[in-house]
């Protein structure tokens, strides 16, 4: 059984839970610039730059991870959402790019193992890819809409880079997350198809889309539906939606989805809305409550959470969806395949 079937049924069991945050975990050890730049002699300062802790303080991210295990995680991502050339380069790591990847992916993949063997349920590892700061459906140049700072071929390599090395790490699947942009998805759904002929083999895609306004957009200009239709070529094992804000605003969203999508729905909203200094005070069993509305409606399969959760915001929702009964899978119909929309391969 290969990691899409075992993870499709498991999930069919019951409702499954993801992790959450790294992000605001890390910032609460108070790490110094030696921490980030450990002695691999790089130009810039690395301070901020929390992927490359994979190389540096790997320990950071084996104890956030551990902790979200022991919240009950079924699914654990790697620490990698900036871990490609473009957002690299910010801190003159380019360089590094394949090296954190693999780190992190066999990080997160031990840690999986030695959970699972402990008590023999199944664990799996989403090697998390970003979506970098460019667009390809935008132009940053206000005078020149007709400008972009990257071509799709570009961004293509960018994603297969990443893609191949947390593979190589150990990853069961490519969470492609925080979609803002559909264009930059269609890149990373053909990075990995890309993979999945080099390798031989199903490199099983997870997708999740965020929205930048609650009228159910992202930043270019999809709705939810149309996110769908878009990228159900791709044949992922989940689709879903995260980020963009609390779980509260994001439930019609998700209702939404689950009505249209043939696979596996995995959402994990922000711990509210940030305060008036940018923090998330949204108690652990608030989110957890919120979330349970979606799993006792049958919207979703695997739950999780983004900005400013924590492993106390994990142990609620594995808590709370106990014994909740997980969403069926639709079987698709003429109305969700829609016209061309066939999932593809591409030749080698």
């Amino acid at each position: 059984m290969n990691s899409r079937e075992k993870l499709q049924a498991v999930a069919a069991e019951r409702v499954l839970v993801f992790d959450g945050a790294f992000g605001t975990q890390i910032q609460d050890r108070k790490l110094t610039e030696e921490d980030y730049a450990g002695g691999l002699g790089l130009k810039a300062d690395q301070k901020g730059n929390n992927d490359i802790l994979a190389l540096t303080r790997p320990d950071v991210l084996s104890d956030i991870t551990r902790a979200y295990l022991d919240a009950g995680s079924d699914v654990i991502s790697t620490n990698t959402f900036s871990a490609n050339t473009i957002s690299q380069a910010d801190y003159a790591a380019e360089s590094q790019v394949d090296a954190i990847n693999i780190a992190s992916a066999k990080l997160a993949r031990v840690l999986a193992e030695e959970y699972e063997a402990k008590d023999g349920r199944p664990r799996f590892v989403a090697g998390a890819i970003g979506p970098t700061n460019k667009t390809l459906s935008l132009s940053p140049d206000v005078e020149d809409p007709g400008y972009r700072e990257i071509s799709f071929d570009e961004l293509v390599a960018v994603y297969h880079q990443q893609a191949a090395a947390l593979i190589k790490g150990g990853a069961d699947f490519i969470l492609i997350e925080t979609i803002f942009d559909t264009l930059n998805a269609k890149a990373g759904i053909f990075a990995v198809k890309k993979l999945e002929s080099e390798l031989g083999r199903d490199v099983p895609i997870m997708l999740s889309m965020t929205l930048t306004d609650l009228s159910g957009r992202n930043l270019s200009g999809h709705t939810v539906e149309a996110f769908w239709c878009a990228v159900r070529h791709a044949n992922p094992v989940t689709v879903g939606l995260n980020c963009s804000f609390g779980a509260d605003q994001l439930r019609p969203h998700v209702q939404l989805l689950s009505g249209i999508a043939d696979t596996l729905i995995m959402a994990y909203p922000n711990a509210g809305l940030p305060n008036e200094l940018g923090e998330y005070d949204e108690m652990p069993e608030t989110t957890a409550d919120l979330v349970k509305q979606w799993a006792d409606a049958g919207q979703v399969n695997i739950l999780g959470g983004c900005c400013g959760s924590s492993p106390a915001h994990i142990a609620a929702m594995a808590k709370a969806v106990e014994g909740v009964d997980p969403r069926t899978v639709p079987v698709a119909s003429p109305d969700m395949r829609l016209a061309g929309l066939e999932p593809f391969t591409i030749a080698a």
